[in-house]
């Protein structure tokens, strides 16, 4: 297959998304030759594979859930404190109340650090498709052969694509282009754009050939009879210029369940209990964190109105099987036994920092010397240690003046500690 100029050029993604173009290509082989169902399968293996990332994550968050209370009633003890003494003790009881938990601040990060790059190169995949998939390359190769045998055809094309209005992802105009951006183009047509196209009097001569390709195409586009090459905004448009209602209400249909099956999963997903009696900032990000849980469905439906019915079948299967993983996920957490769980994660961190040659319970003295290191920068002499022991014992007595830190000094101390204490018994 060769090499189109639709396929990610994102640093990593693309490396992913080449590893998941094999899957999409290898269900198109086995004969799921339907676009739209082969996004569904692939969309199911992919989130099905994710699984145990997704559960480790959520782990983590009932575990954060957990500790709350107690990070808040941290972060409140210091609210007002802002030097550097106070923020390092804050710092300190923090990461004593991980410790505590036996697990480490950045706990899921990993896991997003996995998942991102896989999330996207899953939605490359699928918009690309002509990049990932053999078998439609090989639909357009002959209109393709005909169409860049015509002088000027570049041109011809990019004004074509300005007076029809339509959304293609590498088309530069004013160049010449090549064999697979002509692919690119001509994967995005819909049904009634490729009459348009045979229609051109410079591909008249070969509208059989267009002709052709397009029947064979529109099968694999057709989906529930809806062409995941066309944009519900597309077929509304339509729909009410034709007065064909029914084409207008399976245009919105789309976008309405990619809104509702997102809203039910974010209803599903574990949320920390609001504390009234947690700081500000607490309270500010769980009410920035409820308005993007009814902000990005809209979102999501809004962008689906001017995308490809395909992208709006991904988002849909997406949100339903993450629905289903949320559901299994819940009841094994609900189920949880949390003791056992957090001193299995103190015996993996110990054994990890053991590897390390770090001992877990001498973090905390670590950070209490490094706090205390700030509270006395400089170190005591024995005669200011001797000063401190006077404050202390609340006793006023002196000593002849002897070299500091002498035996003969720390003599005349015990003697002049003693005298005092015979004239207190008189």
């Amino acid at each position: 297959m060769g090499i189109l100029l639709t396929k990610s050029t994102m640093p990593i993604v693309n490396w992913v998304a080449e590893v998941l173009g094999w899957l999409m290509n290898g269900i198109y082989s086995i004969g799921v030759h339907n676009l739209g169902l082969c996004i569904i399968i692939f969309t199911v293996i992919i989130y099905a594979l994710m699984t145990p990332l997704q559960i480790k994550q959520q782990k983590f968050s009932k575990m954060n859930m957990v500790m709350q209370p107690e990070i808040q009633k941290i972060q409140k003890k210091y609210k007002n404190k802002k030097d550097q003494t106070s923020q390092m003790k804050m710092q300190e009881e923090t990461m004593a109340v991980y410790e505590k938990y036996g697990v480490s601040p950045t706990g899921s990060c990993l896991q997003l650090l996995i998942q991102m790059p896989i999330f996207f190169a899953l939605y490359q995949v699928i918009i690309k498709i002509p990049g990932y998939i053999g078998g439609i390359k090989e639909v357009f190769s002959d209109a393709v052969a005909h169409i860049t045998d015509v002088s000027g055809y570049s041109d011809i094309i990019s004004q074509f694509i300005t007076d029809n209005g339509i959304r293609t992802y590498s088309w530069v105009q004013g160049q010449e282009g090549n064999a697979n951006q002509v692919i690119d183009f001509l994967y995005s047509l819909s049904p009634s754009q490729w009459d348009k196209l045979a229609s051109i009097e410079q591909f008249q001569g070969f509208a059989d050939v267009l002709d052709k390709s397009a029947e064979t195409l529109q099968p694999m586009q057709n989906f529930l009879g809806l062409n995941i090459a066309d944009t519900p905004w597309a077929l509304i448009q339509a729909g009410w210029s034709s007065h064909q209602y029914l084409m207008i209400l399976a245009a919105v249909l789309v976008p309405v369940l990619a809104w509702a099956t997102q809203m039910i999963n974010m209803k599903l997903m574990p949320t920390a209990s609001s504390n009234s009696s947690g700081n500000g900032n607490q309270s500010q990000m769980e009410a920035t964190m409820k308005s993007m849980n009814v902000f990005m469905p809209l979102f999501t439906a809004f962008i689906c109105f001017t995308f490809p019915f395909g992208i709006g079948i991904y988002w849909i299967i997406g949100a339903l099987v993450r629905t289903v993983q949320q559901l299994v996920i819940n009841r094994h957490l609900n189920h949880m036994d949390m003791d056992a769980y957090i001193q299995k994660n103190r015996e993996k961190r110990e054994k990890k920092m053991a590897k390390r040659g770090v001992i877990s319970q001498n973090i905390s003295q670590q950070a209490r010397m490094n706090v205390r290191n700030i509270e006395e920068p400089k170190k005591k002499t024995m005669a200011e240690k001797s000063d401190s022991v006077k404050e202390a014992s609340g006793y006023n007595y002196t000593v002849p003046k002897t070299k500091p830190g002498s035996l003969a000094s720390k003599a005349n101390m015990v003697a002049a500690f003693d005298e005092e204490n015979k004239k207190k018994k008189k």
